[in-house]
């Protein structure tokens, strides 16, 4: 008999297990490939800093329980200055939030089959029709999902997938106790979640701190290596250095101790996306460009992500099925209008950001403190006209030298 299901979803990470979930949810037939053994899980794939938002919570039912710790300010730091502002944030213990989201989507009936790697769509008159995993073995589908990330083994041979090697993001994460919260000289990180501009400690990125309660903090450093990181990298440094050197020199970490099997590492690509869909296909999460290319966010785009598709699927299979390409792109739809709205604007927003150098980023600090909250808000929704006011005379040439990478002069 043909092994087939509804949809198949490779990947089990927030975005698969959240279709699954909406999916499952609607009476569906849903079937998850999982890379990991379930014993494990999520070992490899805890990768996340954890950092989100309630409104994300209350979105998608998830419960206080996976939750590390509230916050309530989000703090900006440049190497002698500092913005805050009242953010309510939540830091999540990820490897539990994503159990969560598996274990809840099996209850709505979805299947999940564990130490099974995806390796190929299974195509048929052009159209994705199952998938085949573990070497020969194969599943079949109306429509196939590709959330395994940017591994992508399903959207790359489709032709959907087009993530660049120079827009991945590297990223290292330690958890540790002994964390000095309110140091001298620094602003006070109680219930924050801080990022910080400082090509000393992350070229070409940011660092942050992320307090998940007591003296304890989630604190790593990411960048892309690009012609940014470049710029301002230190010859023979890798990110494991630059995140030594911080622990180093930061009086906040002097009598921090790094708990045991607390560390993290994970990539993403910062890029607006290309084809998102095709005949019986989508690609959710980070198998797309989904994280937040100014701050860095994935899980409530990933999330959002994964019910946008879970909303095409269910339009397309309700009644007469219909999974061509053109009913597949109500997904690209949702996407660019629900979940990464004015994705390439904000994009711009971070390539410039990164581009700057430390100076400007104390001037930044004090930019930021003359602006109004609404003013605040729209520039972190990436409006242009709100942004040009963090603009000076002498960000000119800054501006002039990204224009030439544009350009490649």
């Amino acid at each position: 008999m043909t092994d087939r299901f509804d949809v198949v979803i490779a990947g089990a990470g927030p975005a698969g297990a959240q279709c699954a979930r909406d999916l499952a949810g609607r009476d569906y037939d849903v079937l998850v490939l999982e890379t990991e053994p379930e014993a494990d899980f999520p070992r490899q794939s805890n990768k996340s800093t954890g950092g989100t938002f309630p409104s994300m919570m209350a979105s998608f039912g998830v419960p206080d329980d996976v939750v590390m710790h509230f916050t309530d300010e989000v703090v900006l730091e440049s190497p002698n200055n500092h913005f805050d502002r009242a953010q309510p944030g939540a830091v999540l213990e990820f490897a539990d939030f994503k159990r969560f989201l598996v274990a809840d989507s099996r209850e709505r009936g979805a299947q999940y089959r564990f130490d099974t790697r995806a390796t190929a769509p299974i195509v048929e008159d052009g159209e994705a029709v199952g998938v085949r995993y573990n070497g020969d073995e194969e599943v079949y589908a109306d429509i196939v999902v590709d959330a395994t990330g940017p591994a992508a083994p399903l959207a790359k041979e489709l032709g959907v997938s087009d993530l660049e090697r120079e827009r991945q993001a590297i990223g290292v994460e330690y958890e540790f106790e002994g964390v000095d919260l309110d140091a001298d000289g620094y602003a006070d990180l109680t219930d924050t979640m801080m990022l910080r501009l400082d090509h000393d400690l992350a070229p070409g990125g940011y660092s942050w701190i992320f307090h998940t309660g007591g003296d304890t903090a989630k604190v790593g450093l990411c960048y892309i290596q690009n012609e940014s990181h470049r710029e301002h990298a230190r010859d023979g440094m890798g990110i494991d250095d630059y995140l030594d050197y911080w622990l180093e020199t930061d009086p906040r970490f002097e009598s921090a101790t790094q708990l045991e099997g607390k560390q993290h590492r994970g990539s993403a690509h910062i890029q607006p996306p290309g084809q998102l869909s095709t005949d019986g296909f989508m690609a959710i999460g980070d198998t797309v460009p989904t994280i937040d290319p100014l701050w860095g966010e994935g899980i409530h785009k990933g999330m959002k992500s994964a019910r946008a598709a879970a909303v095409t699927a269910d339009r397309a299979l309700t009644q007469s099925p219909d999974t061509s390409a053109e009913q597949m792109q109500i997904y690209d739809e949702l996407w660019h209008s629900e979940v990464a709205p004015k994705m390439r604007e904000r994009l711009t927003m971070t390539e410039l950001l990164y581009l700057a150098p430390n100076e400007r980023y104390d001037q930044l600090m004090a930019d930021l403190r003359s602006l109004d909250f609404d003013t605040l808000s729209d520039i972190n929704g990436g409006d242009v006209l709100s942004w040009r006011k963090l603009i000076h005379l002498s960000d000119v040439p800054l501006i002039a030298k990204y224009a030439r990478q544009k350009l490649g002069i």
